[in-house]
């Protein structure tokens, strides 16, 4: 039998007053969060301060601003809150038998994932795949037990030591028919967040496009239908333009190369992979590996 373990750890009322009002910058914000009054929230900070021994927060003008010491806690509380939500959503999910929450591009999502996950369920009836969205721009977990991207570029080093490689990812400018035979300058159709993927394109293929004019969008869908429409040149995966690329749509004359970094999993940190994680790693890698 287990000893006793007393653990000196403030009221966690005080902990999500705490982390609210450091993640909005605002007490009224946090009280609105919480469904608290201005005053209770207040009280809740100068417990915890109380407890502690340790300012968290200072004036600044009309609003508060994190103390070092507050800096270096909301970090931990933070990333303690997230394993949290993710291990009770988890443990919701329990009730409807085995559940796998994923994050991933909406591109991916749409393009790829959702129209294979019948080959999954296939294999694996018995386990359910909930899905998030995530970006380049934003890190959202979601509470999600793993992350599905090519790009980990913005994420902490922590989340690259930890993922793991599923299959290369290949990519290659697309272009509509008619843009290609077009005598107009060439313009880059590049992605607000990855536009350092054309720079590397070009390092892996050996091969340098000549263009008069880029224009941007945050999504890679929409890079997509850009070039559908004949905006321009859009460099793009290979696995996420295949019905373009077999119906004519589009064409990718200079075909495709792999990148240095392939699509990858990472794992939430601080829990173990759960079975079905290693289910789904396994079929998606085989499967992005077909």
């Amino acid at each position: 039998m287990k000893g006793t373990i007393l653990r000196n750890l403030p009221p966690l009322s005080s902990l999500r007053a705490f982390e609210a009002t450091a993640r909005t910058g605002s007490l009224t914000q946090a009280a609105k969060e919480l469904h608290r009054t201005h005053g209770a929230i207040s009280r809740q900070l100068k417990l915890l301060a109380e407890h502690a021994g340790v300012a968290l927060f200072e004036k600044d003008g009309t609003g508060l601003r994190l103390t070092p010491g507050g800096h270096a806690f909301y970090a931990s509380v933070s990333s303690v809150f997230e394993q949290l939500e993710g291990a009770y959503s988890r443990l919701k999910n329990r009730g409807d038998g085995p559940s796998l929450h994923v994050a991933c591009s909406a591109t991916f999502a749409m393009r790829w994932l959702v129209p294979h996950l019948s080959a999954f369920y296939r294999l694996r009836p018995d386990i359910r795949i909930r899905l998030s969205m995530t970006s380049a721009k934003e890190i959202r977990a979601e509470g999600a037990e793993l992350i599905i991207a090519w790009d980990l570029s913005s994420y902490p080093e922590s989340d690259r030591d930890r993922a793991i490689a599923l299959a290369p990812a290949r990519f290659g400018p697309v272009v509509a028919p008619d843009r290609l035979q077009s005598k107009r300058k060439r313009t880059r159709i590049a992605h607000d967040h990855t536009s350092a993927a054309w720079d590397q394109w070009e390092v892996r293929s050996g091969k340098k496009l000549a263009f008069g004019d880029f224009i941007q969008f945050p999504h890679t869908h929409l890079c997509i239908e850009a070039a559908v429409a004949g905006l321009g040149d859009a460099l793009v995966e290979q696995r996420l333009v295949r019905k373009e690329l077999e119906d004519g749509t589009l064409v990718a004359p200079l075909g495709f190369v792999a990148f240095a970094a392939g699509w990858q999993a990472v794992p939430i940190a601080g829990q173990p992979i759960s079975d079905e994680g290693r289910a789904f790693i396994d079929w998606l890698g085989n499967a992005l590996g077909q």
